[in-house]
Formats: C-alpha cells, structure tokens, sequence
C-alpha cells in the first residue's frame, strides 16, 4: 500500500489516512500499528507526531471476544529479541499513552498500570488488544450485547477515555454460500416462490413471511428438509456408522468445544433423556438425533475430555435397545466448513446455549437460521439479535441473562441446586458412578466437580433446569407438525439481517468511508 501511494504521490503522506483503512481482525494484526509507524518514520522520514497522526487515522480495529484470556499477550522478552525496534515503538505509544490517563484521572497509579500497554510483573507482557485500541481511530464489537459489554466491562476505561470511538457491528454471513450454494432444494423453492432477488439482496427473503400459513407450501417446505435430512444420515453413518433416521427430531450444537459453548449443558440433557428412557417415562418424547461436532485446542484438556465424555455417552445411548426409537446420539468427527454445508441444511433445531455474556456474536446460529431451523438459546451474542428478527414466539429462550450471571456468582450454590431437583440428582448420578465410563473409574471427576463447584464460571447447573423445561417445550412444539413448520419458515424470513452484504456495507459507511463505483 505505501510502495503504491508513494508512486503516486512522492513522500507526501499528509492524505494517506484518509485514503487507507486498516481493519484490524481481532488482535493478531495488531502489530501493524508500530510497523506501520516504523515504515513511516525510519523509511520514509516523517516525524514521531506527524507519523502517528497517520497511524491513527487508518487503523480500526474489531474485536471478536468477551474472555479476557483469549486477548493476545506477547513477551517482551519475546518482542526484544525478534522485533526490538517495534519494541522501542510500542514503548513510546505507551509513555504518550501514559500522558493521557494521567490527565483524565491525575495520580492515580492503579489506572495506570491498569491501562498501560504493558503488563508489568517479573516476566512482562505486551497487552496487543490495548495496542489495537490505542492506535486505532475505530473499535468494534460484533453483535449488540457484545459491543454494550466491552464499552461496559472489558475496555470501559477507553471508553470513559474515547466514548466516540466505540461501535458496533453485528456480524453476518453471506447467503450465497449459506443458503443458496449449499441448500439448493430450499434456493430452488424460495426461487419460485418469491424469486431469486434474495440472493443478492437478503432483506428480500421477509416476503417468505405471507407464506408461512400457505398448507400447500408448507408440505414443499418439509419435503426439502427431508430430503436434506436424507443427505445428512448419509454423511453421519459413513463418518460414525450410526444411522440417523430421518423421522426424527435432528438437534445440533457445532461449533468450537469449549466451557462457555456449554457441550456439557447438551450433554446433561441428553443425560437426562437416557434416564427417562431407562425408568420408562417416555411420554411426551419426541424421537431425536443429536449431533454435536467441533474442534478442541491441543492444550485444551477439560475440552477433550467433553469430546471424550460426549463420544462415551453415544455409546451407551445408541447401544442400549431401549434407546433405538427415541434417541441416537453422534461426536460428528473433524467437523469442518465442507460437513457444515450439509448439517445446517438438515438442522432442525439449533443449539445456542452459551453461558449469557461470553459469546461475542456467533456466526452458525445464523447459518442455521438461515435455513430455518428453530434455536434453543440463552440471550447471548447474536441471540438476541436472531430473538428480535424470527419473533420471541419463534424462538426458544432459557436461562439467566448476562446480569444475572454475573449477580448470581457472588453467591452461586450449585450442589443445592442439584440436591433440590431429583432429575438432575439422577443425571449427576449417572456420571458420578462411572456408568458411561465403567473401564476408566474416574475419568469424568474434573468435569463433575466443576459442576458442583460454586466459583464455576459457566454457571452450567444455575440453568439446566431451565435448560431441561425449554427442551420438553420444544419436544411439544415438534409434535405440531404445521406450527412447527410455520416457525421454521418465520425463521428463515426473518435473516435478512444477517447477511455479511449488511455488515461489510455498514463497516464502508461507518469505519472505513468508501462507496461503491458506478
């Protein structure tokens, strides 16, 4: 981008902000503010003030996380030796820095070693969210909550400090590939019902609404969920060799294993079932395949031990007889974007369930959607975004919003919880005894004690019950088969929203000032 500018315009660098934008994707580019202060000032000869003042006019920066522990942090140690002239730059933004916060809030010294681009202590640290922030003129979240909870939580002090630089950015995926490449019975049917203009604008997709107590349609509308039911059974049985069958309720949650997406809440649920069907009170069950899939990080042990605990649970299910017709349970193995263009087709009912405040946006809850499958969710992310657009009444909500979580861990009990509700002793049971783990006794205790523990950050016991009471509601709603099928296609109508065509036109507009050529 400089080689280009300075072949149209010399070394004169005093336009370059206006006419470049650099979007930061979360932390890991954030070393392109020093460098970019590097190139200008040790290449091209411009003064500290002068080069800053292009810095900061061309970089933004969108952050992509609530959790503290997933913002990038870099050695200094690390930084001395592989780039110690972005060191020494890095440094002087933060004494500049420093400067600032002393003026807003004078002698405090516990701000400033809050605030400061370094973290001190015997093995200093790099904080490159704060690098972002500082030498970018734009910070954005990716869904309403998210960005309301970094201007509130994880970065209020820049905000009180840049309150303008705050904005938010619900994220978005594109329907080209989300619904039209990879739905094409659903395209062909939106195609000739209310014609392909959808495809390159979204909003156009509300005119399904007026269809949705069409009967005739509607029996169109079920048979392409069928058939890409047909196609999902086939993926998961040469992958797993269980066999789903397609009369089933199919229920998914994909997505990154970790503790806040709460697999451990699905997989409790699912516990919960097996037990039903063990003591034979199977009335009001609906009949469901359950699939969950993702990636664990390498390090990420109580990750893989849900992975392992999920596949172990399947196993008992799907091999006890009195299962068979009620429910069937699969780990869908190296889950990847190629296995998704088949699930979220298929999916019937989406599983959203994060812990309400750790989830930045989600992008699948609005793949599913898209495709009109029904949520199960907390209000979390872009939960409520999805909530507001399909309707309240079309959308399965449960449990503690952010709030309440955060109220509710000053004095969490969950072992009164657990010794309060008799299903949820029995499910507690069941792990606890080693019944789904009998040739490795023990297996599981890190992830039942972190149930039982009161400092549990995910607050998994404080809603399965409501998590559990929101299941039989859906089970309910499934056996209606028209209204459910009414709901699905609300769903679907109600996307438009969240197309990455909206999302990338509001980052032009807002942040990075460019309009389309004619």
């Amino acid at each position: 981008v400089i080689a280009r500018w300075v072949e149209q315009h010399g070394e004169d660098f005093s336009d370059f902000g206006r006419k470049n934008c650099f979007q930061l994707n979360d932390t890991h580019p954030a070393c392109a503010v020093p460098e970019l202060m590097r190139l200008l000032m040790d290449e091209h000869g411009l003064e500290w003030d002068d080069a800053w003042d292009v810095v900061t006019r061309c970089m933004a920066y969108t952050n992509h996380t609530l959790l503290p522990e997933a913002l990038e942090r870099w050695s200094v140690g690390l930084f001395s030796r592989l780039l110690p002239r972005l060191l020494d730059i890095i440094y002087e933004i933060n004494a500049r820095f420093l400067k600032l916060v002393d003026q807003q809030w004078p002698g405090d010294v516990a701000m400033r070693r809050e605030m400061s681009l370094i973290e001190e202590g015997d093995n200093p640290h790099i904080r490159m969210a704060y690098l972002a922030i500082v030498g970018s003129f734009s910070v954005n979240g990716v869904a309403g909550l998210h960005t309301q909870l970094l201007e509130s939580g994880l970065f209020k002090h820049f905000n009180t400090l840049w309150p303008r630089k705050f904005n938010n950015k619900t994220n978005g995926v594109t329907q080209r590939r989300w619904l039209s490449h990879c739905n094409p019975g659903l395209r062909e049917l939106l195609n000739e019902t209310i014609g392909d203009g959808w495809q390159k604008d979204l909003t156009k997709i509300s005119d399904l609404a007026s269809h949705a107590t069409d009967a005739d349609f509607r029996k169109k509308w079920i048979e392409v969920k069928r058939q890409n039911k047909a196609r999902l059974s086939d993926l998961v049985v040469a992958e797993t060799g269980v066999r789903f069958d397609t009369s089933f309720m199919f229920d998914v949650q994909v997505k990154r294993i970790h503790e806040y997406k709460r697999q451990l809440l699905n997989v409790l649920h699912i516990v919960h079932l097996y037990d039903r069907i063990l003591r034979g009170e199977t009335a009001g069950m609906v009949p469901r395949c359950v699939l969950i899939g993702g990636k664990a990080a390498p390090g990420y042990h109580v990750a893989k031990l849900i992975v392992k605990l999920i596949n172990d649970v399947a196993k008992k299910v799907n091999n006890h007889p009195a299962a068979n017709d009620l429910l069937k349970v699969v780990f869908f193995p190296n889950y990847r974007v190629s296995s998704m263009e088949v699930i979220c087709p298929a999916t019937e009912l989406s599983e959203q369930i994060s812990t309400a405040g750790k989830e930045a946006s989600g992008t699948g809850n609005m793949k599913f959607m898209m495709n009109g499958a029904l949520t199960i969710g907390t209000l979390d992310g872009a939960n409520i975004e999805i909530r507001e657009n399909a309707g309240a009444e079309n959308f399965f909500l449960f449990g503690l919003n952010a709030s309440e979580v955060t109220e509710l861990k000053k004095d969490y009990r969950p072992n009164e919880i657990i010794a309060a509700d008799d299903d949820i002793v029995r499910i507690m049971n069941l792990l606890e005894s080693g019944h789904f783990n009998p040739d490795n006794p023990g297996l599981f205790d890190l992830l039942t004690s972190g149930l039982r523990n009161p400092q549990d950050p995910w607050v998994t016991i404080a809603d399965l019950r409501a998590y559990i009471n929101s299941q039989a509601e859906v089970a309910k709603a499934y056996q209606d088969v028209d209204h459910w099928n009414q709901m699905s296609i609300l769903n679907t109508a109600g996307s438009g929203w969240f197309s990455s065509d909206r999302t990338i036109q509001q980052y032009a507009d807002d942040i990075w000032d460019v309009r389309p050529l004619s």
